[in-house]
């Protein structure tokens, strides 16, 4: 048995160093073209500085997406312009070909290590799933904390752009302010707001572009107000301090309701955990009542029926305890 284990898990690990050697390889190459064709593209946008409307030309193809070898542009994308939004939302440092790799060797190195280690073919392909999707629920997970982490600091970085533009410097130095000294997430942001803007990008599509970055309802607030009052003047600071108040009240509202659902998220916990440790405590207790499931067809499908039943019992009681704010 030893050996069998050991064997299982060398063919885990072969598989799945393959296919990260083959993702890094991958990053490479795509690292080693999008500079190629940002050099080239540089360089005609240099030797057009006497042409005008062919530098404005280069300018344009500059912005594009397809050009600097980044996922976008014409043709079938079979949802890699999602997957890329996702790992860029999450901070992920990943092309969408990486992470497929990644997810491809996850499934191949766990289906093929747990039928190896168990022989069962219906295993090996949960197994398989399970690796597949870890990734993915990874890559979400990675950017619904970073989500949280960015709306439980932006009611301080508003405040202190409030103070920026209060004390009299223009909505600009005071981004810029946020960037240097604001919270962790929102000073990556709002950074990349301020550089976009001085490296030539209209000011309305930076800004925009945070919020296509940031799915957040209270970004999209900001955004609007800032726009707005660009547009037709008014009191900015106190747009804004309104603005951090009611993110505020939000969260409290919303730390109120988790504590009046408290008892049903645990009741949830248990009665989703309860049937599995019971299953398992009787296995150890008596292998062969509970081993006819995994040798007949009838308990194959009992299992798989059950496992259904508790995903669809789970997500019923998570969408009643969760209450949208």
């Amino acid at each position: 048995m030893p050996a069998t284990w050991i064997t299982a898990f060398l063919i885990f690990t072969a598989t799945l160093l393959g296919f990260v050697s083959l993702a890094l390889a991958w990053e490479v190459m795509g690292e080693w073209i999008r500079q190629r064709r940002v050099a080239k593209r540089v360089h005609s946008m240099i030797e057009a500085q006497d042409d005008p409307a062919l530098l404005a030309r280069q300018r344009d193809l500059l912005r594009s997406p397809s050009e600097l070898g980044e996922e976008g542009g014409g043709g079938p994308t079979f949802g890699l312009n999602r997957l890329s939004r996702l790992l860029a939302e999450a901070r992920l440092d990943w092309r969408p070909g990486t992470f497929l790799l990644l997810t491809a060797g996850l499934t191949f190195g766990l289906g093929g290590g747990i039928f190896f280690l168990l022989g069962s073919k219906v295993l090996a392909f949960f197994a398989a799933l399970a690796g597949a999707a870890w990734p993915y629920f990874y890559a979400r997970r990675r950017r619904q904390r970073r989500l949280l982490a960015f709306e439980e600091e932006l009611p301080e970085s508003i405040d202190l752009l409030t103070r920026a533009i209060r004390a009299g410097h223009p909505l600009t130095a005071g981004i810029r302010m946020v960037a240097d000294e604001g919270p962790a997430e929102v000073a990556l942001e709002f950074r990349q707001v301020f550089e976009e803007q001085r490296f030539g990008l209209p000011f309305e599509e930076a800004l925009l572009g945070m919020v296509d970055r940031v799915q957040l309802v209270d970004v999209r607030i900001f955004a609007i107000a800032v726009l707005v009052q660009k547009e037709v003047g008014g009191n900015l600071a106190e747009i804004l301090d309104n603005l951090a108040q009611t993110i505020r009240g939000r969260f409290y509202i919303r730390r109120q309701l988790r504590v009046y659902t408290a008892q049903g998220r645990v009741s949830g916990l248990a009665l989703t955990s309860l049937p599995p440790m019971l299953g398992f405590a009787v296995f150890l207790m008596q292998p062969d009542y509970i081993g006819i499931l995994f040798t007949t067809m009838l308990g194959w499908f009992m299992i798989g029926a059950a496992i259904f039943l508790q995903l669809i019992g789970g997500l019923w009681i998570r969408s009643i305890i969760n209450i949208d704010i």
